[in-house]
């Protein structure tokens, strides 16, 4: 049934515009000149009954979109699930209700809890655009968030979206807060607590601005784009799970939030809190241990900044009833050896294994976090719990509980004795001799990137050298894995600017005192 008004035929503009809607009208549009339309507006779009917002661009070009069509990005295409040519039409929206709180936090006040659950309800519709987005976002930053409106923030995005239920007294989790290449700790804590008996129903992200998420190394063994019903249905037969969790709805603003977040690199301590927390409660968990890295090129750069962070969280956690123990980790470099999907799953099967050659930081830091939670059990004594992961893990049952729940998301296939690693190698040298003193987190996963990780599942940084290790000039610190000779040059000029590695004396090797 053509929608009232102005009909328009709908046309899929191939542009993906990531989590949010775009419209395209042309110039000579009878629609575009009637309704006064203007470029960057919010618009309302209708079509087979269902009805979307999205920010309009103007165009020029009929091979984009001509005078009898109304263009939709990817995004806005699939939310309408219609066919190509469909009859659709096309209004002004009215400004989101939320705006005149917006406006208050712009000018810095402290918003009530009605305030943030109307902003994240729009944020959630999509209502906002971009512009207003980051206002929030920025304004939120600059006056930062006090403890209760994190809690007021956190507790609004958990009601956006689907909040899961496990019918379970125990069901645990657990999370990073990120900036660690290599860190790939969750594939192995999540095999050794479901093998203990512990519900862990993991969704995971894909990277945005890092060289492979959980969700992308996870993709290199296993489907990971699982339907709700599957995903439940693993973690009801197996205990645990490694999805990603888009498809899951949970805490839909976070999702919308992070695409304006990560573009600006702002990070603020609330809306991280919120971003965590928010996931975390409406995937249905009871428990979460919480891993902080502090290192002098972690998100976290010195311990009086972790324990301020760690009472915000555990503020936030104990008003949303849920138990959360933090753990002040090691930050001063990658985990592991490799960085990039193919190169971290590599890493982890050797852990799974026992691999004489898998390597030991991975491991132990694996096994301290899957200690921690196993001790959530009311029947494991506190310090019993590494001792547990361990003996899961070296009896093999780890590595049999992970082979199941590949089978059950669905096997890749993996060899990671002969894993398929781009095609064009580097191998970056030490300039000096002496012990590797430094390494920076953000220039290895930078050269990861420009290398083609995450997008190429081989690309990636294999670490051939790490803290404290002695090196002579002229020996590789680290090699370079690139399917594409552009990728590989750009990774090969940015390790010319800056290889990432200081070389120094061994009493220069930085110390840190953290917690576990």
């Amino acid at each position: 049934m053509p929608e009232s008004g102005t009909s328009l035929s709908l046309r899929r503009v191939a542009i993906d515009t990531y989590h949010e809607n775009v419209a395209y009208l042309h110039r000579d549009c009878a629609v575009y000149r009637a309704e006064g339309f203007q470029a960057l507006s919010k618009v309302e779009i209708r079509a087979n009954g269902r009805r979307i917002l999205a920010t309009l661009n103007v165009v020029d070009d009929t091979s984009i979109v001509g005078c009898d069509e109304l263009g939709v990005s990817e995004d806005a295409f699939a939310r309408l699930e219609v066919a190509n040519g469909h009859p659709a039409s096309v209004s002004q929206a009215e400004p989101p209700e939320s705006i005149p709180a917006l406006f208050r936090k712009i000018n810095g006040e402290r918003l009530s809890r009605e305030d943030f659950h109307a902003i994240v309800r729009d944020i959630a519709d999509l209502r906002y655009s971009k512009i207003e987005l980051t206002a929030f976002v920025v304004a939120s930053n600059r006056s930062e968030l006090d403890r209760e409106e994190v809690y007021f923030l956190t507790e609004a995005m958990v009601a956006s979206g689907r909040r899961l239920d496990w019918h379970e007294s125990l069901v645990v989790d657990k999370h990073c807060i990120g900036g660690i290449p290599g860190n790939r700790t969750t594939m192995l804590v999540v095999p050794i607590v479901a093998a203990y008996g512990l519900v862990f129903p993991k969704t995971s992200s894909r990277a945005i601005t890092s060289p492979a998420g959980t969700a992308d190394t996870m993709e290199v063994l296993a489907n990971v784009e699982l339907p709700f019903e599957q995903l439940t249905g693993i973690v009801r037969d197996h205990k645990g799970c490694l999805a990603w969790g888009g498809t899951a709805q949970l805490s839909p603003a976070d999702d919308v939030l992070i695409s304006v977040e990560r573009p600006l690199n702002i990070d603020s301590p609330g809306q991280m809190v919120a971003s965590i927390l928010s996931k975390k409660v409406a995937a249905g968990a009871t428990h979460l241990v919480l891993d902080i890295p502090i290192g002098p090129t972690a998100k976290v750069r010195s311990m009086p900044e972790a324990q301020k962070l760690r009472r915000l969280f555990e503020y936030v956690a104990q008003r949303l009833h849920l138990s959360l123990d933090v753990v002040i980790t090691d930050g001063r470099q990658p985990i592991g050896r490799g960085v990039g999907p193919v190169l971290e799953a590599r890493d982890v099967m050797q852990v799974l294994e026992n691999d004489p050659q898998a390597p030991d930081d991975l491991r132990q830091k694996s096994l301290r976090l899957a200690g921690r939670i196993i001790e959530c059990s009311p029947d494991v004594r506190g310090g019993d719990g590494f001792r547990i992961a361990r003996d899961i893990l070296d009896s093999g049952r780890a590595l049999a509980q992970m082979q199941a729940i590949i089978k059950a998301q669905g096997t890749r296939g993996f060899d990671h004795h002969h894993p398929q690693l781009g095609v064009l190698t580097l191998e970056v040298l030490a300039t000096d001799s002496g012990v590797v003193i430094g390494i920076d987190n953000l220039q290895i996963a930078q050269v990861a990137r420009l290398a083609g990780a995450p997008k190429v599942k081989g690309a990636g940084v294999d670490l051939l050298r790490k803290l404290g290790d002695a090196v002579c000039a002229g020996e590789p610190l680290y090699r370079i894995y690139a399917s594409f000779p552009a990728d590989l040059e750009f990774a090969r000029l940015a390790s010319v600017r800056a290889s990432g590695f200081s070389i120094g004396s061994e009493a220069d090797v930085p110390r840190v005192f953290v917690e576990f």
